[in-house]
Order: C-alpha cells, then structure tokens, then sequence
C-alpha cells in the first residue's frame, strides 16, 4: 500500500512541474494563439494557429508589463506582432508594424508613405475598390473620426516616443491604428513566427500546406 501511495505522489509531483513549466513558458517565452479574424489576409487566415515569440521584445511582467531581466530590442517595420488591444485590455491584437517611434505616417489613396518614402506592401491585398477622398479632418485628428472616413487618405501623424502604429495586411477591412491611435510598446506580447496548425471552418478541413509556413 505504501508503494501505490508513493507512486501516486511522484505522478502528482510530474503532473504539478510539467503544468509549473508549461506556465512559464508560455508567460515568458513562446505562445501559442488562435487566428479570429480576416484582418491579417493573405498573410494569416481565420482558423490558423500560430506561434509568437515573446522573448524578442523583451521579458515584462504579466502584470504590470514592466521589463524584468531582460529588455529586449525594438520591433523592426513590417514585422508581425501580438499587442494589447489599447481600447480593451483583456483582448490580443495581431497587426503589422508599420511606423517605429517619430516616424511620420502618410497615407493617400491606400498607399502608405513613412518619412515621405512610400512603403512597399507586397503583403498586402485591398477589397475594396472605391478610396474615400481626403478630407480636412483626417488631416487635421484622424483619430477623432469613426467609421471609414480616414482609411484611405490618413495623416500625416508621428509616432510618439515609446509607441508603434500598426496595420492589418487585409487593409481595407482590417480595423487598426487609422482608426483607434498607437500602441504602447510596453504591451507588445511578441513577434509572430510560425503557423503551426491550420484548420478552415468553412470547409472542416486541415490546410496541410500552411502547417510549418514562417510568418514574415
């Protein structure tokens, strides 16, 4: 009898360190999250599930997402993050970087310009053929403005220190910082890298071509 007690107890103890472990991991250093939405299209689809690297922006407490140990680097442009939706701080966001802090953001006619530059988007693709005209207010505070007004002609605006402007490659249907402002760096939660699994709910199939594609 003591010997069943003592194997149940080292089970227990196995049990306990791998679920401790797997905690850890994903608080601190690679995670795993579910794709929603459309607004990452063609780049990520409804139903993929990805990998995020949470170590290359640095470690933050999940708390108050201060740096602890390690600070990490900047993200780099026209790379793929998950954030903290700054509108609804329960929810993750997934969108592209698109200015670093004190660009300035342009856009006329979907095309979107950084510094005066235009940025080349071969990722992107747009839905909608019509672009809405320039008005004064998306000059003036574009951020003030709901629905569509500002989507297509937008700014310019520079990015305050110690925030990012970001986008969804599914442009005209992807709900982002035209419409909703920056994200602090603090709460980036890290650098998207791997589809591992990808499964379409439209036709209950697995899209065997997509598992162990890289996120660029």
């Amino acid at each position: 009898m003591e010997d069943f007690w003592e194997k149940v107890w080292d089970w227990v103890k196995s049990i306990a360190l791998a679920l401790v472990l797997a905690l850890f991991i994903r608080t601190f250093f690679v995670q795993a999250y579910k794709i929603p939405s459309g607004s990452m299209i063609p780049t990520l689809l409804i139903g993929d599930h990805i990998l995020v690297n949470k170590m290359v922006y640095g470690i933050r407490d999940p708390f108050t997402r201060r740096p602890i140990l390690y600070h990490g680097r900047l993200p780099r442009r026209q790379e793929v993050v998950v954030f903290i939706y700054p509108l609804n701080r329960k929810l993750d966001f997934i969108k592209r970087v698109i200015g670093l802090p004190g660009d300035v953001i342009m856009i006329r006619n979907k095309r979107v310009y950084v510094n005066g530059k235009l940025l080349r988007e071969p990722y992107v693709q747009h839905t909608d053929p019509r672009v809405y005209p320039l008005r004064e207010v998306c000059v003036r505070d574009p951020f003030s403005v709901s629905g569509s007004l500002c989507r297509d002609n937008f700014g310019p605006v520079r990015v305050p220190p110690g925030y990012i402007f970001v986008m969804g490659d599914n442009r005209d249907e992807s709900y982002d910082s035209r419409f909703w402002g920056f994200v602090p760096l603090r709460d980036l939660k890290g650098k998207a890298f791997l589809i591992y699994f990808s499964w379409d709910p439209r036709t209950f199939h697995i899209r065997w071509r997509r598992i162990g594609k890289l996120i660029h």
